[in-house]
Protein backbone atom coordinates (compact mmCIF):
# COMPACT_ATOMS: atom_id res chain seq x y z
CA UNK A 1 0.00 0.00 0.00
CA UNK A 2 1.10 3.61 -0.55
CA UNK A 3 -0.12 6.40 1.22
CA UNK A 4 -3.35 6.84 3.37
CA UNK A 5 -5.29 9.69 4.90
CA UNK A 6 -6.15 9.58 8.59
CA UNK A 7 -9.63 10.95 10.68
CA UNK A 8 -8.54 13.01 13.53
CA UNK A 9 -8.74 10.43 16.28
CA UNK A 10 -6.63 8.11 14.54
CA UNK A 11 -3.87 10.81 13.81
CA UNK A 12 -4.33 11.38 17.60
CA UNK A 13 -3.64 7.48 18.85
CA UNK A 14 -0.42 6.96 16.30
CA UNK A 15 1.04 9.90 17.37
CA UNK A 16 0.22 9.05 21.34
CA UNK A 17 1.21 5.19 20.02
CA UNK A 18 -2.41 4.60 21.68
CA UNK A 19 -3.49 1.14 22.50
CA UNK A 20 -7.05 2.54 20.80
CA UNK A 21 -5.72 2.38 17.40
CA UNK A 22 -6.02 -1.10 15.47
CA UNK A 23 -3.42 -3.13 14.74
CA UNK A 24 -4.63 -2.78 11.01
CA UNK A 25 -4.84 0.84 11.08
CA UNK A 26 -1.38 1.08 13.28
CA UNK A 27 0.17 -1.11 10.35
CA UNK A 28 -1.36 1.01 7.02
CA UNK A 29 0.00 4.27 9.08
CA UNK A 30 3.46 2.59 9.42
CA UNK A 31 3.56 1.19 5.86
CA UNK A 32 2.75 4.94 4.35
CA UNK A 33 5.29 6.37 6.10
CA UNK A 34 7.94 3.58 5.12
CA UNK A 35 6.91 4.06 1.67
CA UNK A 36 7.95 7.84 1.49
CA UNK A 37 3.96 8.53 0.50
CA UNK A 38 3.47 9.26 3.82
CA UNK A 39 -0.21 9.80 5.23
CA UNK A 40 -2.45 12.26 4.23
CA UNK A 41 -3.76 15.14 6.61
CA UNK A 42 -6.99 17.22 6.08
CA UNK A 43 -6.38 20.75 7.11
CA UNK A 44 -9.23 20.29 9.03
CA UNK A 45 -7.69 18.07 11.32
CA UNK A 46 -5.52 21.26 12.33
CA UNK A 47 -8.99 22.74 13.01
CA UNK A 48 -10.11 19.96 14.95
CA UNK A 49 -6.88 19.57 17.12
CA UNK A 50 -6.88 22.96 18.35
CA UNK A 51 -10.63 22.65 19.07
CA UNK A 52 -9.82 19.56 21.50
CA UNK A 53 -6.42 21.15 22.87
CA UNK A 54 -8.86 24.06 23.85
CA UNK A 55 -11.49 21.95 26.12
CA UNK A 56 -8.82 19.87 27.60
CA UNK A 57 -9.33 16.44 25.87
CA UNK A 58 -6.14 16.08 24.08
CA UNK A 59 -2.90 17.37 25.63
CA UNK A 60 -0.85 20.53 24.42
CA UNK A 61 1.67 17.77 23.58
CA UNK A 62 -0.37 16.31 20.71
CA UNK A 63 -0.90 19.32 19.18
CA UNK A 64 3.01 20.46 19.10
CA UNK A 65 4.19 17.16 18.11
CA UNK A 66 1.74 17.38 15.06
CA UNK A 67 2.92 20.70 14.26
CA UNK A 68 5.99 18.87 14.29
CA UNK A 69 5.38 16.16 12.24
CA UNK A 70 4.66 18.12 9.96
CA UNK A 71 7.25 20.72 9.91
CA UNK A 72 9.86 18.05 9.44
CA UNK A 73 12.36 17.80 6.62
CA UNK A 74 10.85 15.25 4.75
CA UNK A 75 7.44 14.97 6.93
CA UNK A 76 5.86 11.63 7.63
CA UNK A 77 2.26 13.88 7.55
CA UNK A 78 1.38 15.44 4.83
CA UNK A 79 -1.14 18.40 5.46
CA UNK A 80 -4.36 18.14 2.31
CA UNK A 81 -5.84 21.69 2.25
CA UNK A 82 -9.28 22.32 2.26
CA UNK A 83 -9.98 23.37 -1.41
CA UNK A 84 -12.38 23.05 -4.12
CA UNK A 85 -11.11 19.59 -5.50
CA UNK A 86 -11.86 18.38 -1.97
CA UNK A 87 -15.21 20.49 -1.80
CA UNK A 88 -16.64 19.04 -5.16
CA UNK A 89 -15.82 15.68 -3.56
CA UNK A 90 -18.23 15.81 -0.69
CA UNK A 91 -20.79 14.58 -3.34
CA UNK A 92 -19.58 11.14 -3.34
CA UNK A 93 -19.95 11.01 0.92
CA UNK A 94 -23.40 11.10 1.00
CA UNK A 95 -24.53 13.61 3.83
CA UNK A 96 -27.05 10.89 5.17
CA UNK A 97 -24.40 8.22 5.82
CA UNK A 98 -21.53 10.85 7.48
CA UNK A 99 -23.67 13.79 8.82
CA UNK A 100 -21.01 15.41 10.53
CA UNK A 101 -18.84 18.10 8.33
CA UNK A 102 -15.46 17.96 9.21
CA UNK A 103 -15.88 13.72 9.23
CA UNK A 104 -17.18 14.56 5.40
CA UNK A 105 -14.51 16.42 4.89
CA UNK A 106 -11.75 13.90 6.00
CA UNK A 107 -13.75 11.55 4.20
CA UNK A 108 -13.96 13.83 0.93
CA UNK A 109 -10.11 14.37 1.65
CA UNK A 110 -9.56 10.40 0.84
CA UNK A 111 -11.61 10.40 -2.03
CA UNK A 112 -10.19 13.28 -3.83
CA UNK A 113 -6.86 11.65 -3.30
CA UNK A 114 -8.37 8.45 -4.34
CA UNK A 115 -6.48 6.77 -0.64
CA UNK A 116 -7.88 4.48 1.57
CA UNK A 117 -9.09 6.35 4.67
CA UNK A 118 -7.83 4.96 8.41
CA UNK A 119 -10.86 5.80 10.33
CA UNK A 120 -12.35 3.91 13.44
CA UNK A 121 -16.11 5.74 12.44
CA UNK A 122 -18.89 3.72 11.81
CA UNK A 123 -20.92 5.90 9.83
CA UNK A 124 -18.01 6.20 7.93
CA UNK A 125 -17.07 2.95 7.79
CA UNK A 126 -20.42 1.76 6.02
CA UNK A 127 -20.55 4.77 3.93
CA UNK A 128 -18.84 4.11 0.34
CA UNK A 129 -15.47 5.72 1.59
CA UNK A 130 -13.03 2.86 1.06
CA UNK A 131 -11.79 2.65 5.01
CA UNK A 132 -8.99 0.48 7.10
CA UNK A 133 -9.82 0.05 10.70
Amino acid sequence: MSGVVVDTHALIWYMSASASLSAPARNALEQAVASGAGIGVSAISLVEIQYLVEKGRVPQAIQERFLQLLAAPDPPLRLVPLDEAVARCLEQVPRDQVPDMPDRIIAATAVRLGLPLVSRDRKIQTSTVRTIW
